[in-house]
């Protein structure tokens, strides 16, 4: 392992992602950011018009999309400039003069939902059927008149969109706070070598040492940073869940939960039905704690124990190679599918490849229509990486055939489906590779990504992340202080029933592990990656037991972007979320993992 982690300006170009294909340079950038503001007018000129008649709602649509798509774009390529080097100071300022002008793009454009409201339903299904160009925006419509109830006046709309900048900042100021400014404490290992410890290596490398006293010592190093701003962090989440309540209130909802639910038409249901079934299996979860205690020798499992490797050699996957075992493992979507993963991946650069120093942790494909559906990561040459790559691919593809086959009101996809689609790309690696490649090492490593990577973030952190945040936005909706005590303690707590009986509780750095997930920013995301891995795995299984029309299923679900309701969309490829099936099959899919590691370790 490389103990010293290379500048930005070291990388070698081909590894980094292809910024220049989205704009030449900062200046151009800088000339498109100026050019979005002033062009707001051209919207603007539609206000108060849009009844007038079918032509002029469509020139307004049309206008205020193509504004939204270009600021999408440029905001994009800001927040992707910042994310591979959050020193870079022109970058965070970029960032910032972007969020700005998101902002009041967002701002200029919220007169159009109350204005059609206003024109009534029966009439705009008069004007579709008179001009066919306005079809296209049928289901949008219907979906903005289901949710009518909570949409305000044109006035209250446009301070909903004017307050979404500043109501931002919690999130921002984390971001900043533990990305650019904090600074870990070194470790020796057990040689007396001393590693840095960064936000790109801790979670990637240094919790993956099969040496537990720098493990230990990484944990510590990295969890005090944490525990050291506790106040601020608690704080900073505490306004950003407030916020939450604020715009829950806003709109008239319920609940925080029902009011995240809403939008994308899900019921409350699916997010309790996903955690009874959680509660109801943590023995799974138990018995893989258990195995992996045993077969590391110890009398207490820790945190920190939790990436440490059982295979005794550590198997090198390069980055090239990578792409070719993922590829094949996708060999039944097709070949036009494989093609465009390989081009993008060695030729016209989707991928951030590397890590270098102020690099954000964690990975992400991030892109907008008329961009490649970029990717951020840190590739570290082992089998999770590979993971993480396989994943985050998943994503890109989904945007790719998106992008391709809807129209740019259609041509996002929500959160809920987001996670379907990565961890889609993992299951059919696993199910592909785990039955071609015989090497011990090799499977071994396979399955501790699986369920000691993979399956522990999503099926076992996300949901009990999804149940603090459920309690402590109950505590904000009641009018209870969040405090950073309070918060560490519901976390410690909830870990402890999730780890079970011979787990090691350190509850203050244990407890803190909220501040680590800037997730919780996005409020009630996290249970989605559950609910995510639920359907990949249940439509993973159909193509690997060859099913008839699967993949064809499943190529249908990649390219609906928002073009119907997520639980619709899934439902179409063949699962249906509203109920436990698909996570109780996901559950059996880990048990027989956890078997055959029982069987490899004996």
């Amino acid at each position: 392992m490389a103990n010293m982690i290379p500048p930005r300006s070291k990388m070698d170009k081909k590894f980094t992602w292809n910024a220049e294909s989205v704009f030449a340079s900062i200046a151009a950038w800088e000339k498109e950011v100026n050019q979005i503001v002033e062009d707001i007018a051209n919207v603007k000129q539609y206000q108060g018009k849009l009844a007038e008649n079918p032509s002029v709602l469509l020139d307004a649509l049309r206008a205020a999309h193509g504004l939204v798509s270009r600021a999408q774009i440029a905001f994009m390529y800001a927040g992707f400039s910042y994310a591979v080097d959050t020193t870079n100071q022109q970058s965070a300022g970029m960032r910032a003069r972007a969020q700005g002008m998101y902002g009041q793009v967002l701002s200029a454009v919220s007169f159009l939902q109350p204005e059609i409201l206003a024109i009534g339903k029966e009439k705009l299904d008069q004007w579709m059927r008179e001009d066919s160009k306005l079809e296209v925006y049928k289901h949008s419509f219907e979906d903005l008149f289901r949710k009518q109830a909570h949409v305000r006046s044109a006035e209250v709309e446009e301070l909903l969109g004017l307050v979404s900048d500043p109501l931002s900042g919690p999130s921002n100021s984390t971001s900043m706070l533990t990305n650019a400014d904090f600074k870990f404490k070194p470790i020796k290992d057990g040689k007396g070598r001393v590693i840095d410890v960064t936000q790109g290596n801790y979670d990637t490398q240094l919790m993956h040492l099969d040496d537990r006293k720098a493990r230990r010592a990484a944990y510590h190093s990295y969890m005090d940073k944490y525990v050291e701003h506790k106040n601020t962090l608690a704080s900073n989440l505490a306004h950003s869940i407030k916020a939450n309540v604020f715009y829950m209130q806003a709109r008239r909802h319920e609940s925080t939960l029902a009011a995240s639910l809403f939008d994308l038409n899900i019921s409350t249901d699916v997010f309790h039905n996903l955690i009874d079934t959680f509660k109801k299996n943590l023995p799974v979860w138990h018995r893989y704690f258990e195995i992996r205690r045993k077969a590391l020798g110890l009398k207490k499992f820790a945190y920190y124990d939790m990436w440490a490797p059982i295979a005794k050699k550590k198997v090198k996957v390069p980055f090239e190679k990578a792409v070719d075992l993922i590829c094949e493992s996708l060999a039944p979507m097709g070949r036009e599918y494989v093609e465009t993963i390989r081009r993008g991946c060695l030729k016209d650069r989707w991928v951030d490849v590397y890590p270098n120093q102020g690099k954000s942790h964690g990975a992400f494909s991030w892109g907008s229509q008329g961009t490649h559906p970029f990717i951020m990561m840190s590739y570290t040459d082992q089998i999770t990486s590979m993971s993480t790559l396989a994943h985050e691919l998943g994503h890109s593809m989904h945007s790719y055939l998106t992008w391709k086959h809807q129209p740019f009101v259609y041509a996002d996809y929500s959160l809920f489906v987001a996670e379907v689609a990565s961890n889609f790309h993992q299951a059919m690696m696993r199910g592909h590779l785990l039955n071609t490649i015989k090497d011990k090492n090799f499977q071994l490593g396979l399955i501790e990504e699986a369920v000691g990577g993979n399956f522990f973030r999503y099926f076992f952190q996300m949901p009990i992340l999804a149940r603090f945040e459920l309690e402590t936005h109950q505590r904000a909706e009641r009018g209870e202080p969040l405090t950073a005590d309070s918060m560490i303690g519901l976390m410690a707590d909830l870990f402890a029933e999730g780890f079970g009986p011979n787990f090691d509780m350190d509850r203050e750095r244990v407890g803190m592990t909220w501040a680590t997930f800037g997730h919780l920013f996005s409020d009630y995301y996290v249970y989605a990656y559950a609910t995510g891995i639920s359907g990949a795995n249940a439509l993973a299984g159909r193509i690997l037991r060859g099913e008839s029309n699967a993949v064809e299923d499943y190529l249908g679900f990649l390219k609906s972007g928002s073009s119907d309701y997520s639980l619709n969309v899934l439902k179409k490829a063949g699962v249906d979320l509203t109920t436990p099936k698909p996570i109780e099959e996901t559950f059996a899919v880990m048990e027989s993992y956890i078997d055959r590691l029982e069987k490899l370790i004996g």
